[in-house]
C-alpha cells in the first residue's frame, strides 16, 4: 500500500489527516504509559470493569505494538484493523459493566474512527478500495 506524497493531495486533506491521526495516536500512547505506572485511575478502572490489575502491563504492550504497526506506513492498515479490535474490546467491557454510553462506552468507536478517518484521508490506495461515491 502507498501513502500518498504531501505533494499529490491537497494540504488541507494532508493536514486534517495529520491531526486526525495524531490526537488518536497521542490518546493511545498516554493510555499505554497509564497502564505501565498504573496510578489510582487504573487501579479503579480495572476493578469496575473486573480485571486484574496484573494484565495492565501486557495489555499495554499488545496496543503498543499495535500502535507501532498503525505508524509505521507499510503496516498502518494492519495497525488500524488490531487497533479496532483491541478498542472493540473496551466497547464490550464498557458495555458489560453499564457504563455510560456517550462517554465512555462509545469513546473508544472515537478514537477508531479518528485513526481510520487519518488513514483514510493520507492513503489513496485505502480511498481505492473504499470509494465515497457522489
Amino acid at each position: 500500500m502507498t501513502t500518498i506524497e504531501p505533494g499529490t493531495q491537497s494540504s488541507g486533506r494532508l493536514w486534517t489527516a495529520r491531526i486526525l491521526s495524531a490526537l488518536a495516536v497521542l490518546f493511545l500512547l498516554f493510555d499505554v504509559v497509564i497502564h505501565f505506572m498504573r496510578p489510582a485511575p487504573v487501579v479503579t478502572g480495572f476493578a469496575q470493569l473486573g480485571y486484574s490489575l496484573s494484565l495492565a502491563v501486557p495489555l499495554a504492550i499488545i496496543e503498543l505494538v499495535c500502535l507501532v504497526l498503525y505508524l509505521i506506513p507499510r503496516t498502518s492498515v494492519l495497525g488500524a484493523v488490531l487497533l479496532t479490535g483491541y478498542l472493540g474490546g473496551a466497547v464490550a467491557s464498557n458495555v458489560r459493566i453499564g457504563a455510560p454510553l456517550f462517554t465512555n462506552v462509545l469513546f473508544p468507536v472515537y478514537v477508531a474512527l479518528f485513526l481510520w478517518g487519518g488513514l483514510y484521508l493520507r492513503d489513496a490506495a485505502l480511498r481505492a478500495v473504499f470509494p465515497v461515491r457522489k
